[in-house]
């Protein structure tokens, strides 16, 4: 496949974390947030943990969203992947459901197109120093981040917050959902991130 149809799709998946989750004849809404492995995270039913075909669409099943075959492993709140879920909460707030998995892409479609699973699983080589960046961009950074944000978004964010920092872009939580502002190439490392922010066209200052 060509690198830039992979580009892409790992675009539109950070794009679209909310969607539907079809398992066992059954679909249902859910929201998913990225782990620092490139993983999946999101509270589930007993029933799609117990799934053998378990499939994410995002937004929806249409054919401009992203289907992608997931394997679910159940996590503990209160286990070693319990950041997992915390983080889960900092992008959408309080979960619909007790029980936690972790989502393994095993491979998707795209605009007609097979995409490998592990194309779609980047790391974040951020994750160590993303907290304290957070901190930073919230503070010093908001009002420049929510204009670009709101770009992306196509309506005005309420009560936004950065909570996500990667090598391809920031995730900014509002009332609404998350908003994506995609980075076109690759951050080589935190430090470019604010002057990459200072590059975008209505972001400065």
């Amino acid at each position: 496949m060509e690198p830039t149809l992979v580009d892409e799709a790992y675009g539109f998946l950070r794009a679209h974390l909310s969607g539907r989750i079809r398992f066992d004849g059954e679909r249902v809404e859910i929201r998913v947030a990225p782990a620092p492995d490139g993983t999946l995270v999101a509270p589930v039913m007993v029933a799609m943990l117990r799934s053998v075909d378990t499939v994410l669409e995002l937004p929806d099943d249409g054919d401009e969203g992203i289907q992608l075959q997931v394997t679910l492993e159940q996590i503990e709140e209160t286990g070693p992947d319990g950041g997992l879920c915390d983080r889960w909460c900092i992008y959408h707030g309080e979960p619909p459901d007790v029980r936690w998995a972790r989502m393994t892409i095993e491979a998707a479609s795209f605009h007609g197109h097979f995409v490998d699973g592990q194309a779609l699983a980047r790391p974040n080589a951020f994750a160590a120093e993303e907290p304290a960046l957070c901190r930073r961009l919230n503070t010093e950074r908001l009002d420049a981040i929510v204009r670009a944000a709101e770009v992306t978004a196509g309506h005005r964010l309420t009560e936004p917050k950065v909570v996500g920092v990667d090598p391809w872009g920031i995730d900014v939580r509002s009332r609404l959902g998350i908003a994506r502002i995609h980075a076109e190439s690759a951050l080589a490392s935190v430090s470019d991130v604010e002057p990459w922010l200072a590059g975008i066209s209505g972001v400065k200052g």
